[in-house]
């Protein structure tokens, strides 16, 4: 595990002064980030309507949104 950097500690530093509606963002980023580098990451509600709109839209291509399913499915195992 990586030393934390002088950037982060500044950082940490100033989450004193956010609002909590950014603290709860960075906590949902902070979480993400953890999933991903644990391969655990599951697609969100939000995430998976996304897809299904963009595909439905025209907007990504069939390749596109087959390509993002296997990275969930991917995820999923």
């Amino acid at each position: 595990m990586g030393e934390m950097t002088a950037t982060a500690k500044k950082l940490i530093e100033r989450l004193a002064s956010w609002p909590q509606e950014d603290i709860d963002k960075l906590e949902d980023a902070a979480r993400a980030i953890e999933e991903w580098r644990s391969d655990s990451y599951r697609a969100t509600e939000d995430e998976l309507r996304a897809i299904d709109e963009a595909d439905a839209s025209g907007v990504a291509s069939k390749e596109d949104v087959e390509a993002a399913f296997k990275t969930f499915r991917r995820a999923l195992r």
